[in-house]
């Protein structure tokens, strides 16, 4: 299957692994980020839009059209947020470019990166779970809600997060005593290419499933 992407949040951490692994992913021909700000990266593949209004998506609508994937990796940390700022930056935004794409291309598969511990009754979790919900709801060919716990960063990318490159060399022993919360990012990548080739049984994939889907063939 021949995958062209959208990512969002190519400049964060998140975003910028799930970038490094379709650029290097053979059956991903072309990707497209959207940004408020440059990316910095050059490659073949890639097409970078830069827009500043993740609330309005019209003015651009008509450039994201003929894409089948979008890797949805924009999101901020609910730390010091009101329940309603957080939802705004959170659920808001993210519908407003669902719906967006979607109305653009039907035949889309779209993976959501949402967080570990999702189901339980916190502010910044029943957010992240009406998000989840609501996305499930829209008519894309298939919709995959993605739980990471931590992540080990990749190497060499610049926006890599100072608490993950302080905690990288415990990473051996976080796998092996804590198999269900740990992955890495490039897995994260690996398993949203192949939902999108090969689909999954599931639609809300938490950390194991993650890892089962990135080493399917």
């Amino acid at each position: 299957m021949e995958i062209k992407a959208i990512i969002t949040g190519s400049t964060g951490m998140v975003g910028e692994g799930v970038l490094h692994e379709c650029l290097q992913h053979p059956d991903v021909k072309e990707v497209l980020v959207i940004n408020r700000k440059p990316c910095g990266v050059k490659h073949p593949k890639l097409k970078e839009l830069i827009h500043k209004n993740f609330y309005d998506m019209l003015p651009v609508a008509a450039q994201l059209h003929d894409y089948n994937a979008c890797y949805f990796c924009l999101g901020v940390s609910s730390v010091g947020m009101k329940e309603d700022a957080y939802e705004h930056a959170t659920y808001d935004l993210t519908m407003e470019v669902a719906k967006t794409l979607v109305t653009m291309n039907t035949d889309m598969v779209f993976c959501y990166v949402s967080g570990a511990g999702t189901d339980r009754d916190l502010m910044w979790a029943r957010i992240k779970k009406k998000t989840e919900q609501a996305l499930l709801r829209l008519p894309f060919k298939a919709a995959y809600m993605f739980r990471p716990g931590y992540m080990q960063p990749t190497k060499g990318l610049q926006n890599t997060q100072g608490f993950y490159r302080y905690m990288s060399w415990m990473y051996p022993v976080l796998r092996r005593v804590f198999p269900q919360q740990v992955s890495s990012l490039a897995e994260l990548g690996q398993a949203m290419i192949n939902v999108t080739r090969l689909g999954y049984p599931q639609k809300v994939l938490e950390v194991r499933d993650i890892v089962k889907a990135a080493h399917t063939v």
